[in-house]
C-alpha cells in the first residue's frame, strides 16, 4: 500500500517535469474583404481567451503556399499539459464560431511540432519578429537521413553566428521537419553578401568538396522542400 501511494503521489511530479517543447500551430487565412475585422476580432479572442501556458503568438504569412494567411502558434507546452486542458469553454468556442469563422475562407490547418534541441543553435523561447521557416518532407524510411543533414548543416549555423530553432512534425501529415531561421538583424540576414554563399560555407564548416555530398544526399532523402517568409503581429497576439 505505501509502495502504491508513493508511486501515486510522484505521478503528478512526473507530469511536471515533461519538458515543455510541443508547439502547436493554426493556420487561418481571412476573407479578403474582411481582413480589418477579422484582426480585430482574433485580436479580441486572443487576448481574452488565450493567457498563461495557452498564451497565442499571432504571425501574418507574407510569401510561399500560404502568404496572405495568418499562423497562430500556441506554447512551447508538455504532452501532458496539453492532456490536462479539458475542453474548452463553451464561451470561447462561441467567440470563434460567432465572431472569427465567418470571417475565414476554408478550413485552414492544425499541426504539432516538437522542438528539437541538439539540432537547434536559440532556446525554444528565443523569439525573433521576422522568421524564415523551411519545410523539409522526407521520403519514405529517409526521415532519421534528413535529421542527420540538419546536424551537419548546423555546423554551418554555429559558425555564422545564426539563431536556427529545429522541429519535427508530429501526428500532423507527412514525416517532416522544419528549420526556422529567427532573423535577429532583420531581413537583410537573407542577403547572401551578409554571410557568404552557403556552398563556401558549408565546405568550410563541413570539409572540403562536403557541400556536392551534401546536395546528393538531400536529393535522395528529401521529397519536396518549401520555404516561407513570417513576420509577428503583437497586436493581434496575446498581451
Amino acid at each position: 500500500m505505501k509502495k502504491m501511494l508513493v508511486i501515486g503521489l510522484l505521478i503528478p511530479l512526473i507530469g511536471m517535469g515533461q519538458t515543455k517543447n510541443v508547439i502547436s500551430s493554426t493556420r487561418v487565412f481571412s476573407k479578403p474583404e474582411k481582413i480589418a475585422e477579422f484582426e480585430k476580432a482574433l485580436a479580441a479572442h486572443a487576448q481574452k481567451y488565450h493567457t498563461g501556458d495557452w498564451k497565442w503568438r499571432v504571425w501574418s504569412i507574407d510569401s510561399g503556399p500560404d502568404a496572405g494567411g495568418y499562423m497562430i502558434t500556441e506554447g512551447p507546452n508538455s504532452w501532458t499539459t496539453m492532456d490536462g486542458r479539458g475542453d474548452l469553454s463553451a464561451e470561447h468556442t462561441a467567440d470563434w464560431e460567432k465572431n472569427i469563422a465567418p470571417l475565414t475562407v476554408n478550413q485552414g490547418s492544425q499541426s504539432y511540432f516538437e522542438f528539437i534541441t541538439d539540432l537547434s543553435t536559440v532556446e525554444i523561447t528565443d523569439y525573433a519578429d521576422k522568421i524564415l521557416i523551411n519545410h523539409m518532407i522526407a521520403k519514405p524510411g529517409r526521415i532519421f537521413t534528413v535529421r542527420d543533414l540538419i546536424k551537419k548543416m548546423k555546423n554551418v549555423w554555429q559558425a555564422g553566428k545564426e539563431s536556427v530553432a529545429v522541429y519535427r512534425a508530429v501526428a500532423s501529415g507527412d514525416p517532416a521537419f522544419l528549420t526556422v531561421t529567427r532573423l535577429k538583424q532583420g531581413l537583410k540576414e537573407i542577403d547572401e553578401s551578409f554571410r557568404g554563399p552557403l556552398n563556401d560555407r558549408y565546405n568550410t564548416a563541413n570539409g572540403a568538396g562536403s557541400f556536392d555530398a551534401f546536395l546528393k544526399d538531400y536529393a535522395d532523402a528529401v521529397e519536396r522542400r518549401w520555404s516561407e517568409l513570417l513576420i509577428y503581429k503583437p497586436e493581434l497576439s496575446s498581451k
